[in-house]
């Protein structure tokens, strides 16, 4: 292998990847493929690629595929983390791996592969002092308990490179831990407090204009390790600011290429004050008496090639104050309507010098024509900054009044129609909130711990929600105007209140961006990769040891629902009275149970507890390769339902197939005492998909019992009246499945909405509502919900409730038609992308397009001309609708799950 290669070929990392599970073709492959890449290679040619990786090409290079192997599985554990061995020559190690059969070029580590982490998590000036708070760590060396020697920060002027020392006090700062991502190391005790005394930074001639850089000094393994201080991305951490030392000097805390730096400034000019007279607006500038301001220069556009103007400035008292006039139709210079921001530049002795805007002097909003407005406003290192830009709410009154954020502001906007949208900054559902606009102010109310979610009063997730102004009559976000908050009120965020079970905080963005955050209802020990793995291991043997209760535990599609056939199980067990006590699985406090069920917080240390405590564990998911059935302990696998798409193990052959998860499918079946198939059909496609090595129990799905059940009407009708479903409309539902190509990162995917909703309401509406049910792992909010046509019923608890209420269901590839075809009622599958997602991202088991139960659409206008003939389509597709309900919905006679609790309490003791 030549030295200037860096990259591991693609087919070489693939064949690498899957090692442990591949045939002897593939492992002859493999070899090949290694052969070629680094045969003949030195250990020192490795030098250009990660530790691990250069073990593994090591390992390869000499065919050592058993140690090899050892180096995957050990990886697969620890994703982002390793060992290091050694004080003085740090190197990599693998456990199951002799140190001395390995180069030491290979295992050894260079200093960039052992980098600093620092993170400022707290800034604030305390009795004259910068204090500063945050964690730095040497990736991969833990840091478990207050380090011995001290770590270090100095200040460094960056012209005459002068030092000043500071010490850095150790902090526990399990945080550190959890922002990691990893699972092998803690690194709680990194957490570190710092204070900058200005006064050692001024010289003997008083305060020069300078600049200092911070650095951070780490001892570990047997070495100095340094760095800059990151900042963060919220709050005073993530955001620069200013301090005044006295009337003339000001510190600013400043972001550079990502780390902290400290610049001392001179005041040149300020703004002592602002008014507007008819369309005038004057600013009251102010100088040293010396050099008094002459001008004020405003610009605008690219900084490469900006627009600009020059008002001069006239002397307005005693004290070298000017006043500067700017006629608002200079400031209206945006041409769309979005934001535009003019800076602005006092001229002082011929120079262009910013304009600090003196304590007490606020900002202000000026209404202009087209519902648009100039603001004078301050930024975060308080300097004058004007915006010609949508009139926008300004929160200048905030405060926690028995649970409640109440908020109030200034804002000319339109006083009627208007509610304000609490949008999520990563999942980006909407909550909104109503609000009161009168004589140019605003007051809302938000009550983070009770919010209604479809008759159930719920918390909001956890998450940054960030808060818009919006008209009611709006379909989507894209007229939506943010709401800021007054400059002067930032030195108060975070403003918290402690909930009944987690925090809510008024913190910030991107300076006078305002969001509400709910924490997370887990506590410090159990957040993060590192906390997990201790419950899963260490905690989760000592329940074990403990006699199993006798309870059921329930997990119902990661604790996201109360809901689907662990519901329909729990249901039956109340019927006939078994005394067991019903625990929950429910993910963020997002699921309302009933009555006399636990809610069990989802990787909670209850949670871990419950599942090695509990007599019987019913789960319509996987729980993970980890979890082990004890003895006594008896474990259901309702599954959640019939395949079309291929699945498991009959992915083999595909780019969607992962090895390793199929490898563990024979363990993680062998602790299922049972799996439930709905039908004939699917049985044998679990066995093989699956690797199942347990019993299959044909019964039906439970949750379908629904289209049987003798309530069936009354149920249907309690849940018309709590969507509150208009009398006399028809229900269609539409339940899409997400598509592997449309997605934000991860398993967060894009909402792929391809129905046109404005002409499904113009030729709809009059005697239909659209229930829109997105898949849970789809993001995005839905246009024209709220609007009276369009329904946002995701977060509904139990979609089985919303089939007894639909007259057509609108599907594509989601395996909810099985179910609905219990029901008899009409089917459309709107495939516009049919041959792509067949032929490109997923395979299916039969021919959609021969046996549907109803007509593949391709397009919109097809879809709403379908609905509205829909009697003419029933006719049409009877004959294929009872085919295919004779050979995917049997049995279905209401006693599925009957006959699982039959086997349920039968397999198990009690």
């Amino acid at each position: 292998m030549a030295g200037a290669k860096r990259t591991v070929p693609e087919e070489l990392q693939r064949l690498m990847r899957y090692l442990p599970e591949s045939e002897q073709d593939e492992r002859a492959r493999f070899l090949a493929a290694a052969d070629e890449f680094v045969g003949g290679s030195a250990p020192g040619d490795l030098r250009a690629f990660s530790p691990l990786t250069r073990v593994k090409l090591w390992l390869a290079k000499e065919h050592r595929l058993d140690d090899l192997e050892t180096v995957i599985r050990y990886e697969r554990d620890n994703p982002q983390a390793h060992l290091v061995r050694g004080r003085l020559s740090p190197s990599v190690e693998v456990p199951g791996i002799a140190p001395s059969s390995l180069p030491r070029e290979v295992t050894r580590l260079k200093n960039s592969e052992m980098p600093l982490v620092t993170k400022l998590t707290d800034m604030a000036w305390v009795e004259g002092r910068l204090r500063l708070r945050g964690y730095a760590y040497v990736r991969n060396v833990p840091v478990e308990s207050a380090p011995r020697v001290p770590a270090m920060a100095w200040l460094t002027d960056t012209a005459s490179r002068r030092r000043v020392v500071v010490r850095m006090a150790p902090r526990h700062e399990p945080r550190a831990t959890a922002d990691s991502k990893q699972a092998l190391h803690c690194y709680d005790w990194a957490g570190f407090e710092l204070f900058v005394d200005p006064a050692k930074l001024r010289g003997s001639q008083g305060w020069k204009p300078s600049t200092w850089s911070l650095t951070l000094g780490v001892w570990a393994s047997g070495r100095p390790h340094r760095a800059g201080l990151v900042p963060g991305d919220i709050g005073p951490a993530g955001h620069q600011h200013a301090h005044r030392l006295d009337a003339s000097t000001r510190w600013v805390s400043a972001f550079r290429k990502k780390r902290l730096e400290f610049e001392i400034q001179s005041v040149e000019a300020e703004l002592v004050g602002h008014s507007l007279d008819a369309d005038l607006l004057s600013l009251g500038l102010r100088g040293p008496a010396e050099r008094p301001v002459e001008g004020l220069v405003l610009s605008h556009g690219p900084a490469k090639e900006p627009v600009e103007r020059e008002y001069r400035a006239e002397a307005d008292g005693p004290d070298g104050r000017r006043r500067v006039t700017v006629p608002l139709a200079d400031l209206s210079v945006a041409d769309t309507e979005e934001t535009r921001e003019l800076r602005a530049h006092a001229v002082v002795g011929g120079r262009r010098v910013p304009v600090v805007v003196a304590e007490g002097v606020l900002s202000q909003a000026h209404p202009t024509d087209g519902g648009r407005e100039i603001s004078v406003g301050v930024t975060a290192v308080d300097t004058l900054v004007l915006h010609d830009r949508l009139r926008q709410p300004v929160v200048d009154a905030m405060e926690w009044v028995e649970g409640d954020l109440v908020l109030s502001g200034s804002y000319t906007g339109p006083d009627r129609d208007r509610v304000m949208v609490l949008r999520h900054g990563e999942r980006f559902e909407e909550v909104p909130v109503p609000v009161e606009v009168a004589d140019g102010r605003f007051r809302a109310v938000i009550d983070p711990e009770h919010h209604d979610s479809h008759g159930d009063t719920l918390p909001l997730r956890k998450g940054r929600w960030y808060m818009s102004f919006r008209s009611v009559r709006d379909w989507d976000d894209s007229n939506d105007v943010p709401v800021k908050i007054r400059h002067d009120l930032v030195p108060r965020l975070p403003l918290v209140h402690q909930g009944a079970k987690r925090s809510y905080s008024v913190d910030h963005r991107f300076h006078d961006r305002l969001f509400l955050s709910p924490a997370s209802p887990l506590d410090d020990s159990e957040k993060g990769a590192y906390r997990q793995r201790v419950l899963r291991e260490a905690f989760t043997a000592e329940q074990k040891a403990l006699p199993l209760r006798a309870a059921v535990f329930y997990n119902s599609f990661g604790g996201k629902q109360f809901s689907d056939s662990p519901r329909a199980v729990y249901e039956e067990l109340v019927r006939r009275g078994v005394e067991v006590d019903h625990l929950w699985s429910v993910d963020d406090q997002q699921v309302s149970l009933p009555p006399g069920v636990v809610p069990v917080e989802w990787h909670s240390r209850e949670w871990y507890e419950a599942l090695a405590r509990s007599r019987y564990v019913v789960t319509n998911v996987g729980i993970g390769d980890w979890f082990v059935r004890r003895e006594g302990q008896t474990v259901v696998q309702t599954w959640h339902g019939t395949p079309l798409k291929k699945i498991g193990a009959d992915l083999l052959g595909t780019p969607k197939a992962n090895r390793a998860y199929i490898a563990s499918l024979p363990h993680r079946s062998r602790q299922w005492d049972f799996l439930v198939s709905p039908n004939s059909f699917t049985t044998p496609i679990m066995r093989g998909a699956f690797r199942c090595e347990t019993e299959i129990l044909e019964a039906g799905y439970p949750r379908n019992d629904v289209f049987h059940a003798p309530d069936r009407e009354e149920r249907a009708e309690r849940t018309r009246k709590l969507l509150g479903i208009p009398e006399g409309k028809k229900v269609v539902l539409y339940a899409p499945t997400w598509r592997d190509d449309q997605r934000y990162g991860g398993t967060r995917f894009k909402l792929d909405l391809r129905i046109d909703l404005e002409a499904a309401q113009r030729e709809l509406a009059e005697d239909h509502v659209l229930l829109f049910r997105k898949h849970p792992k789809v993001l995005d909010s839905i246009p024209g919900a709220g609007q009276g046509f369009v329904w946002d019923v995701s977060k509904y608890p139990d979609i089985a409730d919303l089939y007894l209420i639909t007259d057509v269901l609108i599907t594509d590839y989601s395996s909810v038609f099985f179910d609905f075809a219990h029901s008899g009622k009409p089917m459309l599958f709107f495939t516009y992308d049919l041959e792509h997602y067949r032929d490109t991202l997923r395979g299916f088991y039969f021919d959609l397009t021969a046996r549907a139960p109803g007509p593949l659409i391709k397009t919109s206008d097809e879809l709403i001309g379908s609905i509205r003939d829909i009697g003419s389509v029933t006719e049409e597709y009877a004959q294929q609708y009872e085919a295919f309900v004779r050979d995917f919905c049997h049995p279905s006679d209401g006693r599925a799950t009957q006959r699982v609790v039959d086997r349920m309490l039968g397999g198990g003791e009690g």
